[in-house]
């Protein structure tokens, strides 16, 4: 969540950006024609100084991305799998914009990944956090090294989580694509990942919940994470329109869970089946508008009964599948990686699109900012604290709000990368937000590592600390758009990407 500066001579900055064609993956398609020449030199100059960050950012010796670096020289060494998977797609992102020679690139991510090929794992996955200094598990950032904790206990010292990892395996799958050279290093890392191990497999019911388990649980859905020699986390990705779906696109592509974990995860909260099911009357709209539609799984032939639900802007006719907690990156980052606007026109693609325009009117019309993109990221101060930031609608009426859960994120910071994420669906848009945060609060961003993650957009409060997390959301939504959807691309050509493509062609949702 951070967002950098611009400006250089025009003319350098053109012919810089007329050359980022050249070199595509194969079948990528031609840059955006619909942005203009001086948009993408504006962009690229912002990749240039975005991509400065990573000097400083990536341990010297252990060739780990750190998760963070400020305020001032405070320098966060620790990481985690989502960092090093995002830092992949930042070193492609700077090799496919000719920041970086391919060599270059070879040699980044080759050491990075003889690097995690020495991390302790379990099932294939990384665990929680590692220290970047001596690549050993830690329970937490500026915690003890579990070396000390022998005895299994549920803390990160034994937790691997199945959205992180799911990042992880997004990197490695675009590395296999854009460096194919390196396949051999990915394959040993990527084919051990049993994903698995996230995935619910316990007696399915007719209701949404199977009330013979203990807590009446959901089951086909999957785990948030997964305790080493202790079994899965006691709790579900239960929104399927959130970032752990990543993990469920190559859990699925890997043919390590099966179809009904899209099916059995939820859109919307779904109304009660059965009188043992949990009422969800509590999220942001009740009651939900929607229909139940059956669809026949294209693997196992079975048949799914799916609540298809959506919510409206009040006193509006858009329609829109809401996020949890309302943050940017629940809902547009994994589309960085996966094709969904254009794999699925009539489901998770025009959702994409619609977070964009409710995100964009809420902001602009009810909270009154003038600048917009509300997603989790470094407070608007230099604690170098961090926060859970969305667009729940807690400024509208009680029943009226815009994401499942409306107490569960703040509506105070604006995050960079937000505007970012927004590129691929409202590129326009999203370019003129990004302008006008720099033109704003000029203190957001410099040349040497473009946007800093944070700002209050009443205060002009800027939190001066950047996250190679946001920083490399940045990256890859830049080469998105200015290098004809590249890191799509590539996951597009992997083998694991049919399940992806599949369920997403497949879905019709109730939003139009």
């Amino acid at each position: 969540m951070r967002i950098r500066r611009l400006r250089r001579t025009l003319p350098v900055a053109i012919l810089a950006a007329a050359a980022l064609v050249v070199g595509q993956p194969a079948g990528a398609e031609p840059a955006d024609s619909t942005l203009t020449a001086q948009q993408r030199a504006d962009l690229y100059s912002i990749a240039k100084d975005t991509w400065a960050f990573y000097a400083d950012d990536v341990d010297p010796t252990t060739h780990l991305p750190l998760d963070n670096l400020g305020p001032g020289s405070t320098r966060g060494t620790y990481t985690s799998a989502a960092n090093i998977g995002v830092y992949l797609w930042a070193v492609i992102a700077a090799k496919d914009l000719r920041l970086i020679s391919r060599g270059r690139a070879d040699s980044l991510i080759a050491d990075t990944l003889n690097a995690v090929a020495k991390l302790k794992r379990s099932h294939g996955m990384l665990y929680q956090w590692y220290d970047t200094t001596t690549g050993h598990v830690i329970r937490n950032p500026g915690d003890i090294d579990c070396t000390t904790e022998t005895t299994p206990t549920q803390d990160n010292c034994f937790f691997l989580s199945a959205v992180d990892n799911g990042w992880y395996a997004s990197g490695l799958i675009a590395t296999r694509q854009a460096l194919p050279e390196l396949t051999g290093l990915v394959d040993k890392l990527l084919t051990p990942m049993d994903f698995s191990i996230y995935y619910d497999d316990r007696a399915q019911t007719a209701c949404n919940t199977n009330p013979d388990i203990e807590g009446n649980q959901p089951t086909g859905q999957q785990y948030g994470g997964y305790y080493v020699d202790q079994g899965p986390a006691g709790y579900h990705n239960g929104a399927l329109y959130s970032d752990p779906r990543i993990s469920m696109y190559i859990g699925m592509g890997m043919h390590q869970m099966p179809g009904d974990v899209w099916w059995r995860t939820w859109r919307t909260l779904p109304p009660q089946q059965c009188a043992t099911d949990p009422d969800f009357s509590w999220q942001g709209q009740w009651p939900v508008p929607g229909y139940w539609q059956t669809y026949r799984d294209p693997q196992s032939g079975k048949h799914f009964r799916v609540w298809e639900g959506h919510y409206t802007y009040p006193g509006t006719s858009l329609t829109f599948l809401p996020t949890f907690a309302g943050g940017m990156f629940e809902a547009l980052m994994a589309g960085e990686v996966v094709p969904e606007t254009t794999w699925g026109p009539r489901g998770l693609g025009l959702a994409n699109l619609r977070t964009a325009q409710v995100q964009i009117k809420y902001a602009t019309d009810t909270l009154h900012y003038p600048v917009w993109g509300l997603s989790p990221s470094s407070t608007a101060d230099d604690t170098g604290g961090y926060g859970g930031f969305g667009v729940e609608g807690q400024a509208l009426p009680t029943g009226q709000g815009l994401a499942q859960c409306t107490t569960c994120a703040t509506e105070t910071t604006v995050t960079p990368h937000a505007s970012f994420l927004a590129l691929g669906v409202l590129p326009h848009e999203a370019y003129a937000n990004i302008q006008r945060l720099r033109t704003l609060y000029p203190d957001v961003y410099d040349t040497n590592g473009g946007f800093y993650d944070a700002v209050n957009p009443t205060t002009g409060a800027v939190g001066h600390r950047r996250l190679v997390l946001d920083q490399s959301m940045i990256m890859a939504a830049l080469d998105n758009a200015l290098n004809g959807n590249a890191l799509q691309r590539y996951f597009a050509q992997d083998r694991l990407s049919w399940a992806a493509h599949t369920y997403l062609a497949m879905e019709t949702m109730s939003f139009r």
